[in-house]
């Protein structure tokens, strides 16, 4: 098979599975233990790894059971520990976001959300003017889910900073594959997800600024500096960790490689095809493209090309088969029935230039197929 959903998830790299498995088969005592000096190390090791990769310090790393968890832990957990009563958001954040934000809001909580321009990207000067005196945290996502498209958090966190609101970004999608330096880019808070770095499944973590205060989802025998009780996944753990200093390693390597073979299949595709390009075409990840196609829909081409052993999605893995267009580029202004059309192919590390042919040939027989 073709693999061309990396944004969906990604196969955990085998150094990840090698250094994870003493802890799943003789290694498997509790970190908290006395004796199990092992177990804890490996799981210091992993925090200060995990640190390493976000140029902050292990003290302020939190593990959580993934992204979803930490993007909850980073807004009801501010929003339980300070007076404010005001959120900022966008319309174009990952679910655990929205959902979050949602939950807030039946509780009494305000939310203020920022749609994007047409490119994808929210307009920084829309972020301070949404801004109150009573906003307790901004949350902007780093780069999109379903298009790629990165932010403009270093200009977002200067504003937040001149306000003193606290910063939060949903780095999930963009760590390991673009630089993620939480002083560079102004974050109090930041959420990271293992499996989409080449890590294990169901292992995330927050990054906490020193001062910022939260109070934890999850209560009982103080794990996680007091804010995230329960006993830690030590195997998982060591495989988030062993994937974050795997992705440091040849991140710019790999970052070049990757926006070289994005920009080619898109140049190439545009070329042979009528599709357009989704989003702004240079502030994207690299190996990120989606594409609309008229007159067809999404779940047409993602069907035909499964049957040639070629996996793509239609945006959100989370929301795969939903026959509605999708929300983020309703949001961005896209019509709905060309958003309908909607494909989003995302390359990775085992990805190659014969791979990206192979999937232009394909869908040009495809399309040829099913015309507009």
């Amino acid at each position: 098979m073709i693999y061309m959903d990396h944004a969906a998830t990604t196969y955990p790299h085998e150094d990840v599975i090698e250094a994870m498995q003493p802890y799943l088969e003789t290694h498997t005592f509790n970190p908290s233990a006395s004796y199990a000096s092992e177990e804890a190390a490996a799981v210091a090791d992993a925090r200060e790894s995990v640190a390493d990769f976000l140029g902050a310090d292990p003290g302020h790393i939190v593990f959580t059971g993934g992204g979803s968890e930490a993007d909850n832990l980073a807004l009801k957990g501010v929003i339980d520990a300070t007076d404010g009563d005001h959120v900022v958001t966008t319309t174009i954040e990952h679910s655990a976001v929205i959902e979050t934000c949602n939950w807030l809001e039946e509780r009494g909580i305000e939310v203020t959300r920022i749609a994007p321009g047409r490119d994808g990207r929210v307009d920084p000067a829309d972020i301070e003017e949404a801004i109150r005196p009573d906003t307790a945290i901004v949350s902007v996502m780093h780069a999109n889910n379903e298009t790629g498209v990165v932010q403009p958090l270093e200009a977002i966190g200067d504003i937040t900073d001149d306000h003193d609101v606290l910063f939060h970004s949903d780095t999930v999608q963009s760590a390991g594959k673009i630089p993620v330096d939480v002083d560079e880019l102004g974050l109090d808070l930041a959420s990271l997800s293992a499996h989409k770095f080449y890590g294990p499944n169901g292992v995330g973590a927050l990054y906490v600024r020193d001062g910022v205060d939260l109070e934890p989802l999850i209560h009982g025998g103080g794990q996680e500096h007091g804010l995230r009780s329960g006993t830690e996944n030590v195997a998982g753990l060591v495989g988030m960790g062993k994937a974050a200093a795997l992705a440091m390693a040849d991140i710019d390597e790999r970052r070049e490689r990757l926006t070289d073979l994005r920009d080619d299949f898109v140049t190439i595709v545009q070329e042979r095809t009528d599709a357009e390009l989704i989003g702004h075409p240079d502030y994207r990840l690299p190996g990120y493209a989606m594409l609309c196609f008229p007159g067809r829909t999404g779940s047409q081409l993602i069907d035909a090309l499964a049957e040639r052993n070629i996996a793509v999605s239609g945006g959100s893995a989370c929301h795969s088969g939903d026959p509605t267009p999708s929300r983020v580029l309703v949001e961005m202004g896209i019509d709905p029935e060309l958003a309908l059309g909607a494909v989003r192919f995302s390359m990775g590390r085992e990805t190659g230039r014969d791979d990206v042919e192979q999937v232009i040939e394909t869908l040009q027989t495809i399309l040829h197929d099913l015309p507009a």
